[in-house]
């Protein structure tokens, strides 16, 4: 462990990116659509989110008062807050959209319809308008208008049932795995039709991006696994029905690790490392198929290795015999991981309330064309006049803040 800080990054407001020019308009709210935008804000595009006049529900997530998800989530955005609920702000999405490459919505499938927003009427007013239009289900099927929460889909994709421990309940993931997928499944497809508009000369598209497909997609082969065998995959902890030994091994001093060994060589490694060098010629540990049938076995001869060590003698012992093991961390040691503090995995950035934030850089890195960090999360409807009074006019924008279709939000969308 290190003592040392995380990098300190401070905003470069006139850094450009790959996106810069990219108008996009974020119609979402909570997690996927956020994310997908956090991605396309990173590397240049002008993100500008539509609050409603109580902010993003995210914003709600707060810890200790700070709307931390938020923060992470928002950064080198723009925040205008609208009601939608007025044809005032209806009109002023519309006028926004003509100089927009992609639009991003969450909204239950037909509530865009209902606003007069439809794909249909949006690529009336820009026909190379990329929307993307995230929910639970999608577009059409007999669960359009279910609720989209990332937890049902985690519990109806068969992720949950896969997870957990064979004699224990399904286990749904501790985090927005669904929101979380479906974003970076959108992110790419975003890209893929803007080139199209952009290099291939293409008109704009629709991308239906319910959060069930990125999740079921990568579960991998189970509908193929059991038209061949019948069976249902089991939930087995840490395990893994495909190679072993791998699995999580508690330490002398009360701490964790994991250990893979996918490969033959890297299997029989392990035994001969461990002083077990004739398991290696032992029928129940020769092949992979038969490691993973007597896995408890096996981990019981690698986990009591392990458990008669500390962390730092277990994983010294294995690093040196190349063996692939790496501790079980939580957040209080990784933010003090020296590597991760080497890759500047984690930055403080500059925060009203905290001071600095903790939280990721841009990520991938690229050479050649990288992303930067422009601003800190925007307050509720911070850029209104900025974004707003020059395109309706002076009088126009007065008249509207007055009638409440463009909100001045929280602390009147300025910062302290």
């Amino acid at each position: 462990m290190s003592a040392k800080r995380p990098a300190k990054k401070a905003f470069t407001p006139t850094a450009r990116g790959p996106l810069d020019g990219v108008r996009v308009i974020d119609l979402s709210r909570l997690v996927a659509g956020n994310i997908l935008t956090l991605q396309l804000a990173d590397f240049g595009a002008e993100v500008i989110k539509i609050e409603p006049p109580e902010g993003d529900t995210l914003r709600s997530w707060k810890v200790k008062g700070v709307e931390t998800a938020w923060k992470v989530y928002s950064r080198n955005k723009k925040s205008v807050a609208l009601d939608l609920r007025a044809d005032a702000g209806r009109t002023i999405v519309r006028e926004l959209t003509k100089s927009a490459a992609i639009l991003v919505e969450s909204f239950r499938p037909g509530v865009l319809e209902d606003m007069g927003l439809s794909p249909a009427e949006l690529h009336e007013i820009n026909p190379k308008l990329v929307i993307v239009r995230i929910s639970g289900w999608g577009q059409d099927g007999r669960y359009r208008h279910k609720p989209g929460f990332g937890t049902l889909i985690e519990g109806y994709s068969g992720f949950a049932s896969m997870n957990g421990f064979e004699d224990r309940e399904p286990v749904l993931p501790p985090m927005y795995l669904a929101d979380a997928m479906a974003a970076l499944y959108g992110y790419g497809a975003v890209m893929v039709a803007l080139r199209a508009v952009e290099v291939n000369g293409g008109k704009g598209q629709t991308l239906d991006l319910p959060l069930f497909d990125p999740l079921f997609s990568v579960l991998g082969p189970q509908a193929a696994n059991h038209k061949l065998t019948g069976e249902v995959k089991v939930r087995s902890g840490s395990r893994s029905t495909n190679a072993a030994p791998r699995n999580v091994y508690e330490t002398k001093d009360g701490h964790w690790v994991c250990l893979s060994a996918s490969t033959q060589g890297m299997a029989e490694r392990v035994l001969v490392k461990i002083g077990r060098p004739e398991l290696v010629k032992d029928p129940k540990f020769a092949t992979n198929i038969e490691r993973v049938r007597n896995g408890i076995e096996l981990d019981g001869i690698i986990g009591g290795f392990i458990k008669a060590r500390d962390l730092a003698t277990n994983l010294k012992f294995f690093d040196e015999a190349g063996v692939t093991i790496g501790p079980v961390y939580d957040i209080a040691q990784i933010v003090q991981d020296d590597y991760v503090l080497e890759r500047e995995a984690l930055i403080e950035i500059p925060d009203e309330e905290m001071g600095e934030l903790p939280t990721h850089p841009v990520v991938p890195r690229l050479s050649g064309t990288p992303g930067a960090l422009r601003s800190a999360a925007p307050k509720v409807g911070e850029h209104n006049e900025a974004l707003l009074k020059p395109m309706l006019g002076a009088v126009e924008y007065a008249k509207l803040c007055a009638s409440g279709a463009i909100s001045q939000g929280r602390n009147g969308g300025k910062r302290k």
